[in-house]
């Protein structure tokens, strides 16, 4: 089976990691790629957004199964493009997309099929939402949500009616999120720890895949602005068996069943952002596709093919029973450009990552780097994502810190306190 993996970013490098090392995979090919990436497949140079030109790439390729890796090809339609033309392709429709894409459509969505989910207002004007954060209905803390895609950076959780009004104003009036602002939803702030959710879609069946729990802010503590991520750990200790089904009944089944009965059937993975509140899990979020840095510590666990199962799931018949999962932790932690997730500067020198990469129990997954005369240097914001493997959190983590300890450049940044919460859980039932 040859593949295409579409992105570039360090949750499609743990993606063509996985499919590399697979048995029935003769060949990767990732559009764009990375460096990285570059060491376990061929790298073509076209564009994650270049959807003609990835159609392209497949034919001209022959690829059995695209897998996407981004949400913005799923936005504006890579997976009806595909099947037009007869290429199989994981990922769910331009239509099914919009679960993502805009909030608006995922929160009425929620409405209509009883998912639960927290109060909301949808704001179609900058009037509205001043006098809906002015009229405190849902409360403070409010929750200030771009309908469109933000890169993750979408959201503020206001304090206050003066903070909301910051959030609406940067928003609908200054542009911060360009068309991605001109609607926004109000929501009710919710309590409980967060944990996201992964599940396997064929459209009218889903299996679960593993949950776990990701650091949005950008420094120690949750404190600074949110990012797309800055570490994550799986799987979470916050779900058991018995919550993970109650998941799967009342929000995962239902996303299926809905979109089937409103004609989109929803194939992909399928990311369920929830908050555990007293009232059971709650959704925050959908994605429409694996969550970076999630998949870099999720994919890892993985045992079965995976390969074979998203073939079938594109093709309406996801495995009779969940993949098998190895068992042990994984937390990884991301390396990112100091001053991310705002203004950055690139084109430092990367020492360090072949000793880290040498380390047992290690994973070195690439995102914002590229090749400079014969050196990896800094691309991006979040550059790297170093995972490390362990029986326990405490081990896992230790693993992922020592790693990244090996590597060093001009304006490194990354967070100290990855999985802190992880080994508090852990220890405190060890105690018990």
């Amino acid at each position: 089976m040859k593949v295409l993996v579409i992105g570039g970013g360090g949750r499609e490098h743990a993606l063509a990691w996985k499919l590399a090392g697979e048995p029935r995979v003769t060949d990767v090919v990732c559009a764009p790629g990375n460096p990285g990436m570059a060491r376990i497949a061929r790298l073509a140079d076209v564009a994650a957004t270049d959807l003609d030109g990835l159609l392209a790439l497949a034919r001209r390729e022959q690829i059995d199964l695209t897998i996407v890796g981004p949400e913005l090809p799923l936005e504006r339609g890579i997976v009806d493009l595909f099947a037009s033309h007869g290429m199989r392709i994981f990922g769910p429709s331009r239509a099914a997309a919009a679960l993502e894409a805009s909030k608006v459509f995922a929160k009425d969505f929620m409405a209509r099929h009883g998912i639960p989910t927290a109060r909301y207002r949808v704001c179609g004007d900058v009037r509205t939402a001043y006098a809906t954060v002015a009229g405190g209905e849902l409360g403070f803390p409010v929750v200030v949500k771009a309908d469109g895609l933000a890169a993750g950076k979408g959201v503020v959780v206001a304090p206050d009616r003066a903070a909301a009004d910051l959030a609406v104003r940067a928003a609908m009036e200054e542009g911060q999120f360009g068309a991605a602002g001109s609607r926004l939803v109000l929501e009710e702030c919710l309590t409980g720890p967060e944990v996201s959710f992964f599940a396997v879609c064929d459209g009218a069946r889903a299996v679960p895949l593993t949950s776990a729990q990701d650091h949005k802010r950008a420094f120690d503590g949750d404190h600074g602005p949110n990012t797309g991520g800055m570490g994550a750990f799986a799987p979470s200790p916050l779900l058991d068996p018995a919550l993970e089904s109650s998941i799967m009944r009342r929000i995962v089944n239902p996303v299926i069943a809905g979109m089937r009965e409103e004609g989109h059937e929803y194939r992909g993975f399928l990311y369920a952002g929830l908050m555990l509140t007293c009232d059971g899990p709650t959704v925050i979020e959908f994605n429409v596709r694996f969550g970076d840095p999630e998949a870099q510590v999720v994919i890892p666990m993985i045992r079965d093919e995976l390969a074979p199962a998203l073939a079938g799931a594109a093709e309406g018949r996801v495995p009779d029973a969940p993949l098998a999962l190895a068992t042990g932790k994984h937390a990884g932690v991301v390396v990112a450009s100091n001053g991310y997730p705002g203004a950055v500067q690139t084109g430092f020198r990367i020492h360090g990552l072949d000793d880290a990469e040498a380390m047992d129990d290690v994973l070195v997954f690439h995102a914002g780097t590229k090749l400079q005369g014969g050196d990896v240097v800094t691309a991006g914001g979040r550059v790297l994502t170093v995972v490390g493997r362990g029986a326990t959190y405490e081990t896992a983590v230790s693993r992922a810190y020592q790693a990244v300890g090996k590597i060093a450049f001009e304006a490194m940044h990354y967070r100290r306190d990855i999985g802190r919460t992880a080994i508090a859980a852990e220890t405190k039932a060890t105690k018990a």
